[in-house]
């Protein structure tokens, strides 16, 4: 292998992704959640890189794929990793790692992609339409509003009133523009189950966090007892949002079990 420089990428359905690290065949595909963007895995991908090839993408609806006017069911966000994929090139082998609702586009690829695809994790990913999923959510109190509204009410829910007044107006807009996004993937979960749980073969990681919601910890607990090999993953000290505030344990849990079990 030898290394390249970063590069940043567009597919032709106008997807931007991220590709850097060592050249290889085998890359680590950075999946984010709702109302995320790439740089919501950027410090998981500063510490993969160091030996790993990474390949981080905005999600339709989000960041420097805002102008993707969707649908956003689980199944287009998968044709999008593909593509993703595909487009980066000299990809034989794909480690899928989904964080929330990108842990959904995670196993679904792996069922899409089968012949690439050797392992996948999530984290907290929601299973917003089995009936004993609650319904106080940040998620499900969004669909109550408008996209705009949905979007500032599911951030004003995550980061807290403070944080979020304290925005500058540009970051407050952009926000509530990828309400759209919001809006079209969470009322799909909601909908129907997105795929077959039975229908994930490769190894699965299951990831919850110790300071997370108990549902995080449930739904995960319920993928890991569902899929075919599912092996459950508790990270100390996090919560939600461990690909930002504890990167090297997450790196730690949900990464690196599938690169030593190569």
């Amino acid at each position: 292998m030898t290394d390249s420089s970063p590069t940043m990428s567009i597919t032709d359905s106008g997807i931007a992704f991220s590709d850097t690290g060592p050249r290889s065949d085998m890359a680590v595909v950075l999946i984010h959640g709702s109302l995320d963007r790439m740089a919501g895995m950027a410090h998981v991908a500063r510490i993969l890189q160091r030996q790993w090839r990474v390949i981080r993408y905005d999600r339709r609806g989000y960041g420097r794929s805002l102008s993707h006017d969707g649908p956003f069911h689980v199944s287009d966000h998968v044709s999008d990793l593909c593509e993703v994929i595909d487009t980066a090139g000299h990809v034989s082998q794909a480690l899928l790692i989904g964080h929330s609702f990108g842990g959904h586009v995670a196993l679904a690829g792996a069922i899409a992609c089968s012949t690439q695809v050797i392992g996948a994790s999530i984290y907290e990913s929601p299973l917003s339409w089995m009936p004993w999923w609650p319904g106080t959510t940040a998620g499900n109190q969004a669909m109550a509003t408008d996209p705009a509204e949905a979007a500032e009410v599911f951030m004003r829910r995550l980061v807290g009133d403070k944080k979020w007044d304290s925005l500058p107006e540009p970051t407050k807009l952009a926000r509530q523009r990828e309400g759209v996004a919001l809006v079209g993937e969470l009322t799909s979960l909601r909908s129907s189950a997105p795929y077959d749980f039975s229908d994930v073969l490769v190894p699965v990681l299951c990831g919850y966090g110790e300071l997370g919601a108990s549902r995080h910890c449930d739904g995960a607990q319920h993928v890991a007892h569902n899929v075919r090999h599912g092996t459950l993953v508790m990270i100390a000290g996090a919560g939600h949002g461990a690909p930002t505030s504890h990167p090297q344990e997450y790196v730690d849990a949900i990464v690196m079990p599938h690169i030593v079990a190569l």
